[in-house]
């Protein structure tokens, strides 16, 4: 019994210094404090992917007084009972290219950026001009200006084992 204590007690320790590092990582004045428009940023690097009504439902209830900053005490204890209990994973990868397939209606194996733009910015949960902007920066084929999404996956999911 012990053992296993002490096994539970350094996994949470680990996934303690995961979420002070991604934290620290904004924490531009250093004073355990970040900006609340960073704490999407940083769940998405800890391999979270909540919606964006859970996301504001996480800031509603870690937020400083709605002073627009979020202090590491609020956020550590939060944010660890998310990641232990596997809240918000991410999309595998399979369901991902499905998802892709089913958009290449032609099964040419690629998007065209205005297609994806389109359906990123009027389906779901819309997309900012900005953010697809950068996305198509990042993920479009330089020469043809095409998304061969077989190709960009991996950059797209996250390795569950890490």
């Amino acid at each position: 019994m012990a053992e296993s204590k002490s096994s539970a007690e350094a996994m949470v320790s680990d996934v303690h210094k995961k979420i002070k590092a991604a934290f620290e990582a904004f924490d531009y004045e250093t004073n355990n404090t970040v900006d609340v428009r960073e704490i999407g940023t940083i769940i998405y690097s800890l391999g979270c992917f909540p919606s964006q009504t859970d996301l504001h439902d996480f800031i509603a209830e870690v937020e400083e007084d709605h002073t627009g900053h979020i202090h590491l005490d609020k956020f550590l204890p939060a944010m660890a009972k998310i990641l232990l209990e596997h809240k918000f994973p991410p999309i595998p990868e399979d369901i991902l290219l499905q998802a892709f397939e089913v958009l290449d209606k032609e099964k040419k194996g690629y998007l065209e950026p205005e297609e994806l733009a389109k359906y990123m910015t009027q389906e779901g949960e819309p997309f900012t001009q900005e953010e697809m902007d950068e996305m198509l920066t990042a993920l479009a084929d330089e020469e043809k200006d095409l998304i061969y999404y077989k190709d960009i996956l991996s950059q797209l999911t996250i390795d569950p084992e890490l």
